[in-house]
C-alpha cells in the first residue's frame, strides 16, 4: 500500500502507558483521490518506530466501496521490507514485478518480499462491497535486505478454545506454526474473543508485542485498550493476558525480538542511510517516464510488449516504463506512481 500524502517518518500520534503497556492511538491518513480511502496509522510514531521488525501498521475499514471508491493503488516501489496483507472483509487483487498475481482474501495472509527492489499494485476487486483489513510492513535485517523479491501465501487453519478463535499467519502461537518464511523471528495472529473471555497466552519473553484492536474494548496485561488502538508490550513477559469486556473482540497480535538495527524509512523505501533512500528514489524516477499523451500502441492490447526501443516497454495508456531495480508489474496497466519530493532536511535514522 502506498500513500503520497503522508510520509511514514512524519507520523505523530497520542499515546499513554500503564503497568509497562503503552497504548498508541492512530492518525487518519487519506490514500489520495477525490473520494480518498482513509486508513488509521499507528506505526511508526516519532517515539516508537518498530515492534520487533514490524515497522508499519495501517488499519482500514469497514469501508463501503460505493462511497470511497475502494482501493486502487497503482504500481509503486519497495525496498528492504516485507509487506503483510490481512483482510477481515473484501478482496484485493495483487500484482507485482516478480510475476506474482494473487487475490488477498479474509483469513489468508499474503506476504511480499521486496528485498533489493520490487514494484506492485493493489486494487479491490469488482465484487468487493466493503473493504476492511490491515497492511503491515516488516523491516529486513541488514544481511538479508538485498535478497531477491518474492511472494508467499498461507491460509491458516483456525485454532479454537473456550470463547476464542485464533489464526496464526506468522510464527508460532497456541500450538500452531505458520510455514511462511521470515528473516527475523516474528509473530502475527488474528484472535477473536467472545464477550467476557480471558485468554492467557504463552509468549516468547524475548519478544516485544503489539496488540492492534479492531473491534471491542480489551484489557492487555491489565491495561484498557480501545478500538483502533495499538498496545505495546515490552519484552520480559512469558505470558500475556487478554481480557474482553462485554462485547466481542477482534485483534491482531504482532511480535518479535527488538530489531536492534537503525533504519531509514521514507515513502515506500526502507534503507540504512539518507543517501541510500535518495538513490532508491532516483532509480524509481528513472524507471518512470511521463505520459506521452499519444494514442495507445495497438500492439499492447494484450498486455506489456516490447516497443521499438529495446530498453522500454509500452502499456495501453501509452505510459513508457523502463525496466530497472524495481521491475515492471506484470499485467497491470495503471500508470506507475511517481515518488514525492524529498524533504529539505536530512532523513533521520530510527530504531
Amino acid at each position: 500500500m502506498s500513500n503520497l500524502e503522508d510520509r511514514p517518518d512524519e507520523v505523530t500520534c497520542a499515546s499513554s502507558s500503564s503497568a509497562g503497556v503503552e497504548v498508541m492511538t492512530p492518525r487518519e491518513v487519506p490514500l489520495g483521490g477525490p473520494r480518498a480511502m482513509h486508513v488509521r496509522r499507528t506505526l511508526p510514531q516519532r517515539h516508537r518506530s518498530l515492534i520487533g521488525a514490524w515497522c508499519f501498521v495501517d488499519h482500514y475499514g469497514p469501508d463501503e466501496v460505493s462511497a470511497s471508491g475502494g482501493m486502487s493503488v497503482a504500481p509503486h516501489p519497495h525496498t528492504g521490507l516485507q509487506t503483510v496483507s490481512w483482510l477481515f472483509s473484501g478482496e484485493i487483487e495483487h500484482r507485482d514485478s516478480a510475476g506474482s498475481h494473487a487475490i488477498v482474501r479474509p483469513g489468508e495472509v499474503n506476504l511480499m518480499t521486496a528485498g533489493r527492489g520490487i514494484s506492485h499494485s493493489e486494487v479491490s476487486t469488482a465484487t468487493t462491497t466493503s473493504l476492511h483489513g490491515a497492511q503491515l510492513w516488516v523491516a529486513l535485517p541488514d544481511g538479508d535486505r538485498h535478497v531477491d523479491p518474492g511472494f508467499a501465501h498461507h491460509a491458516p487453519t483456525p485454532v479454537t478454545g473456550a470463547g476464542w478463535t485464533a489464526r496464526v499467519f506468522l510464527g508460532s502461537l497456541l500450538g500452531d506454526t505458520s510455514p511462511v518464511p521470515t528473516y527475523t523471528p516474528l509473530l502475527g495472529a488474528e484472535l477473536l474473543l467472545e464477550p467476557g473471555t480471558t485468554l492467557a497466552l504463552d509468549v516468547d519473553a524475548s519478544f516485544e508485542h503489539g496488540v492492534l484492536l479492531d473491534t471491542g474494548v480489551l484489557a492487555v496485561a491489565g491495561t484498557e485498550t480501545k478500538q483502533h488502538d495499538l498496545a505495546y508490550v515490552p519484552p520480559g513477559r512469558d505470558r500475556l493476558e487478554l481480557r474482553a469486556y462485554d462485547a466481542p473482540v477482534r485483534l491482531l497480535l504482532l511480535g518479535g525480538p527488538p530489531f536492534g538495527e537503525s533504519i531509514v524509512m521514507w515513502w515506500n523505501f526502507v534503507g540504512r542511510t539518507h543517501e541510500e533512500i535518495v538513490a532508491f528514489r532516483a532509480e524509481w524516477q528513472d524507471q518512470v517516464a511521463e505520459r506521452s499523451g499519444s494514442a495507445p500502441d495497438p500492439r499492447a492490447a494484450g498486455g506489456l510488449v516490447e516497443s521499438s526501443a529495446p530498453s522500454e516497454r509500452v502499456v495501453p495508456d501509452a505510459q513508457r516504463v523502463r525496466p530497472g531495480r524495481f521491475g515492471i508489474v506484470v499485467g497491470d496497466h495503471l500508470p506507475p506512481i511517481p515518488a514525492p519530493v524529498l524533504p529539505n532536511a536530512r532523513l533521520k535514522e530510527r530504531r
